[in-house]
Formats: structure tokens, sequence, C-alpha cells
């Protein structure tokens, strides 16, 4: 092995090693509370905190699939877990560990060292695609949370599920993930908001048409200091917005564009958007936080 080889594989070594124990002090502090077995065999040969490691380890690498993770460890690192278990007992234990998962994610959300002095939040949501249009009327998969649903930006039906968001606005670079859910993909997004914020205080929100609402807005800026903007709607009748209409709706769109950076990058970094892949309603929310916490550990 050439030195610079030898180099590159520490280094490798050496985010690994970090990474589990990042997972052993979230598993310790927080996710062993998530995590209830009613058997004897609470302290299994192949840990909790391995297969954490293992299925995020498979994210950082560019193995999006189960099967291309499993498969990686094998040949790469098989050394490292010689209790890997077979492939089917794996992924059991991945869709059992869907808790945890949550857990670290909402966990690594809180630990943001964001800017304080920020008041500025950007609030939407992303599809999570489990069947795209063509099959989106006939998949079974996951039905405890997924079902059908239209998305506006893509112009597209598909099942699956929601990604909410509640992003704080930063300083020349992405938003910071403040907040998020997941809700199926009928859901529409002011039924979640109403719900999911009725606590948030002093803050300013930016939305898409789909949150606006005057009375809810009231209610919030008179109950909990938030003030949320969204752009104009036509009224009814209405074919076409007015100057002044279309100039603040630009405005607030100019406000809002870093969402969509936002979930462009989480995309291209983890994948996050499509879970085709995914036979059941654990391995489908496993996919999702564990992708959710990717982002901030690598």
């Amino acid at each position: 092995m050439q030195k610079a080889d030898k180099i590159y594989f520490m280094e490798k070594e050496i985010r690994l090693i970090k990474l589990y124990c990042t997972v052993c002090h979230h598993y310790d502090t927080t996710i062993v509370a998530e995590i209830q077995r009613l058997s004897n065999n609470f302290c299994p040969k192949f840990s909790d905190e391995e297969a954490i490691t293992i299925y995020l380890w498979g994210i950082a690498n560019q193995k999006y699939e189960m099967k291309a993770t499993y498969e990686f460890i094998n040949e790469y690192w098989a050394g490292w877990f010689p209790e890997l278990p077979k492939y089917e007992s794996f992924v059991k234990r991945i869709g059992f560990l869907a808790p945890a998962f949550a857990s670290l994610a909402r966990a690594l959300v809180v630990e943001q060292d964001m800017e304080s002095s920020l008041i500025e939040h950007i609030l939407d949501s992303m599809p999570i695609i489990v069947a795209k249009q063509s099959r989106s009327g006939s998949a079974k998969t996951a039905p405890e949370i997924c079902d059908k649903g239209y998305c506006s930006s893509k112009k597209t039906y598909y099942y699956g599920v929601k990604l909410h968001s509640l992003a704080q606005k930063q300083h020349h670079s992405l938003p910071s993930l403040a907040f998020f859910g997941i809700t199926p993909a009928s859901v529409s997004d002011i039924a979640f908001a109403k719900e999911a914020l009725n606590n948030v205080r002093n803050i300013d929100i930016y939305g898409d048409k789909i949150y606006n609402d005057a009375d809810w807005f009231e209610y919030m800026r008179k109950y909990n200091n938030v003030n949320i903007t969204a752009p104009v709607k036509l009224k009814k009748g209405q074919e076409v917005l007015e100057c002044i209409d279309r100039l603040y709706n630009s405005a607030v769109s100019s406000i809002r564009q870093p969402i969509e950076s936002f979930f462009n990058w989480i995309i291209e970094k983890s994948h996050i958007q499509y879970a085709s892949k995914v036979r059941s309603s654990k391995g489908l929310l496993s996919f999702i936080f564990a992708r959710i916490a990717s982002i901030f550990l690598f």
C-alpha cells in the first residue's frame, strides 16, 4: 500500500472512530430511553451502537441503499464489526432502531451552534417519495405513515411522506434546521404548521402561499409574538395580481430562496428524497431520520 493510500485509510479510520464515539455518547445520554426490549437479550453481541454507526457510515460513503451499505461493511470494514449478523437480521435491527435515529436527529438539531440573534426563519416542506406517479395509486408500502399526495413544485402525484422543516436563516450560508416533522403526503402544509408550531415564540417566519391564513397569522402574532409572512394569493375571480402584490411576492420569494438551496443540499448529501427500496414503516423512519442525522455528522 502506498504512503498516500495509508494516510487516506487512516483518516477514514479516524472518522469512523469519531462517528462511533458520537453515537455512543448520544446512545448513553438520550437514545437508550427510546429503545426498550422485553426479552433477556438486552445486550446482544452486535450492539445497537454498532448498527447505528454502520448505517450512518454507509450514508457517509455514498452507500444509500441498505444492501450496498451491508456489502460495503462486509468487504472493507468486517474486522471492525466481527459480530455483524446476516443481512436479513441487520435490516430488522435497523428498522427496530427507528426511534434511536429519530432521537439522534433531534439531539443533533438541538446541539447546533445557531446565531441566536437571528429571528428570521423559513417554513417549507419537501416530498419523500416511496412510489412515483405511475405507482402512486397502487403502492402499499408503510401504509401506517404513507399515502398519496401532490407535490406542486414538481407538479406530480406521489406516494410517500412529507418532511416539514423550519429553518433559521444564517448570514452568508445555508439555513440551519431548527425543527422538523414527518406527515403522510396528503397532509397539507398549513394543517401541520398550525399544530406543530403552536408553541413557537418570538420569531419571524416566511412561508409559501399555502401557509397564507390571516386568522392564523393574527393568532400567532397576538399570542406567540410570531410574525408570519407569505405571498399574496389571487382572490376569487382575480386573474392577475396587482403590481404592488407582485413586487411584494418577489420580495418574499427572495427571502425564502435559501430553503430551496437547503433542500437541494440535503438531497445531494443524503439522497433522502427517494425511498423506493424501503419496505416497512420502521425502515422508512430509519431511512429518513438517519439521513437527517447524517447532515450534521459529515
